[in-house]
């Protein structure tokens, strides 16, 4: 083992070339999970993906002289290329669009970047910390960078396992690519919705039921799994199908036109007890997690004698960790007014949660960006009372930071794998951190450049903003900001999330697979029913394909589903762009 990892070590690592493939694909990759965020509240690992292009790429210079890309060169890529589209966690599908639905307030590109890199700088000083503790003393799986590590050791292993993949990836990008151009620019494919009626006046197509000719949420729906789509579709039937004619028969949401979707006036109303459902859920899961891993760390499961591979010395450390602090104090100060004492405890704060996220994060898979973000949310509800931009961006801070540090903690779980260097696969996240800061800002502006206008429609119905934007209210002006009958609806679905999370942590695993997602319940009250539809799809084809050619579904599923996911997305943002531009 020994031999091998000196081996690894003895070819070339952090090149010029690997970090300027990085960012390059990064800088494509990272508008991809701004529209899906934007579209959804979701975005895609990119890990595997940008390992495979670039894979690609540079083997194809090979025939022309090119040196051979290594693995060690792939591997700082993927670093700098993941942690590039991870900028989606600092905000740019939540409480920067929150705040300007709420204030108005947008900031120019060059500012929306430096705030996006402060931030986020703060999570990869923190995940810089815990490597030791968490990779090495605790053996903490993360599984995407597990999952990353074997795909690119397979490519990199011979045998045409790459191209194989590749002949999966490309044909599936383009279809959806294609797909979305047709919709877009050529002729507007319709929704084919059955003639049912509603209590209320309403039509199923007015409701959303619908089949959409969108691909995106079909590939969500392969890597989200059977129990997350069918959940959706369960929250979609209960929101649209029963909910939301109950308020209009109420007279809680007002009727749409005859033709059309009724998203815009219902999903107002709908929000409520579907973030509740979401957020109460989170929390509740995130609790118990983190009881259950002090509790292991009471009992000393960690390893006395485990390695001490620092990623950067004491002092170096040491100085970073002030300068992350005082970046991210004064954005906050500066960008957007917040007192320096806010400011600072923001941070202090977001360092402990950024490290609550990397410990969750590996040993679930799952980072509670959300969840951590309403931490935040709730202790300046007291801090700062009333004050919906401290609120919000406070809680941005721990956004960013949380998503870094478990971005790059996966990234070293791979480099651990794979024998590579730690502090450079530090510099490689810093490189991802600015090229994602740079691209995320430029095609959020470009995507959305009127957010009070565009957001929370059926085009962008943006989930996540839906469900910030509420807590903001509710926490800022009261009960008042709810519209009538929510409350009700609220205490019902904060009571669901509590006992689906409960349920979750404690029934045993055979059991709890059963019980539906809360989570991915509550995203079918806040993005339109097709959606929803569209992900059960996904599910249901992904376990079909799993079943029918399980080899094939291991290696090839998850690159057919993230092929659907970047060729619409990249589309998306085109035609989001030619739309601008005309």
């Amino acid at each position: 083992m020994a031999s091998s990892s000196q081996s690894a070590r003895s070819r070339p690592e952090l090149t010029i070339r690997a970090v300027l493939t990085g960012m390059a694909l990064g800088a494509v990759l990272t508008p991809c999970n701004v529209y899906s965020g934007l579209k959804i509240g979701w975005a895609f690992n990119m890990s595997v993906a940008a390992g495979l292009l670039a894979f690609a790429f540079w083997r194809t210079g090979e025939r022309i002289g090119a040196r051979r890309w290594g693995l060690l060169e792939n591997n700082i890529n993927q670093t700098a290329a993941s942690s590039a589209a991870s900028i989606i966690s600092s905000g740019l599908a939540a409480p920067i669009p929150a705040l300007a639905l709420l204030t108005g307030q947008t900031l120019a590109w060059q500012w929306l970047a430096l705030w996006l890199f402060a931030i986020s700088l703060v999570g990869v000083v923190v995940a810089a910390g815990l490597r030791n503790q968490m990779l090495e003393a605790r053996h903490l799986p993360f599984p995407s960078g597990v999952a990353t590590a074997e795909t690119i050791q397979d490519i990199h292993a011979g045998g045409g396992e790459a191209a194989s993949r590749l002949r999966v990836l490309f044909p599936s990008a383009l279809v959806a690519a294609a797909l979305k151009l047709v919709h877009d620019l050529a002729y507007s494919l319709p929704r084919l919705a059955p003639g049912l009626k509603f209590p209320g006046g309403a039509t199923a197509a007015n409701l959303g039921f619908a089949l959409d000719p969108s691909l995106l949420m079909v590939g969500f729906g392969v890597i989200a799994g059977v129990r997350a789509g069918l959940s959706a579709l369960a929250g979609a039937a209960i929101a649209w199908g029963v909910l939301g004619p109950l308020a209009l028969m109420r007279g809680w949401a007002q009727l749409g036109g005859a033709d059309g979707s009724w998203f815009g006036p219902l999903v107002e109303w709908l929000l409520w007890p579907g973030a509740t459902l979401m957020t109460v859920a989170a929390l509740a899961s995130f609790a118990i997690s983190l009881a259950r891993m002090v509790a292991r760390g009471r009992r000393g499961q960690s390893n006395g004698k485990a390695a001490r591979i620092l990623v950067l010395g004491r002092r170096t450390f040491a100085a970073a960790f002030l300068i992350s602090l005082l970046a991210a104090s004064s954005a906050q100060v500066a960008l957007f007014g917040i007192g320096p004492i806010e400011a600072i405890v923001a941070v202090l704060l977001s360092f402990g949660l950024a490290a609550v996220a990397g410990w969750v994060s590996g040993e679930t898979g799952i980072t509670p960006v959300g969840a951590l973000g309403k931490v935040t949310q709730l202790s300046f509800a007291l801090i700062s009372p009333g004050n919906v931009t401290a609120n919000l961006m406070s809680a941005n801070v721990t956004g960013g930071a949380a998503g870094q540090c478990a971005d790059l903690l996966h990234d070293l779980r791979t480099g651990q794998i794979i024998g590579a260097t730690p502090h450079l696969q530090f510099v490689a996240q810093l490189f991802g951190v600015l090229t994602g800061s740079l691209a995320g800002a430029a095609a959020y502006l470009a995507i959305i450049p009127d957010p009070q206008a565009m957001l929370l429609t059926p085009d962008w119905p943006a989930p996540a903003v839906a469900t910030w934007k509420a807590v903001a209210e509710v926490l800022s002006t009261g009960l008042s900001a709810m519209p009538p009958g929510a409350l009700p609806a609220m205490g019902i679905a904060a009571i669901a999330g509590l006992a689906l999370a409960l349920a979750d942590a404690f029934l045993p695993a055979r059991v709890a697979r059963f019980l539906p997602s809360a989570t991915a319940a509550g995203l079918g009250f806040v993005i339109p029913a097709w959606n929803s539809i569209s992900l059960a799809i996904g599910a249901l084809g992904g376990l079909a394909i799993s079943r029918l050619a399980p080899d094939w579904a291991r290696t090839k599923l998850i690159v057919l589903a993230a092929g659907l996911i970047v060729g619409e997305s990249l589309a998306g943002v085109f035609t989001a762009l030619a739309t601008l531009a005309r």
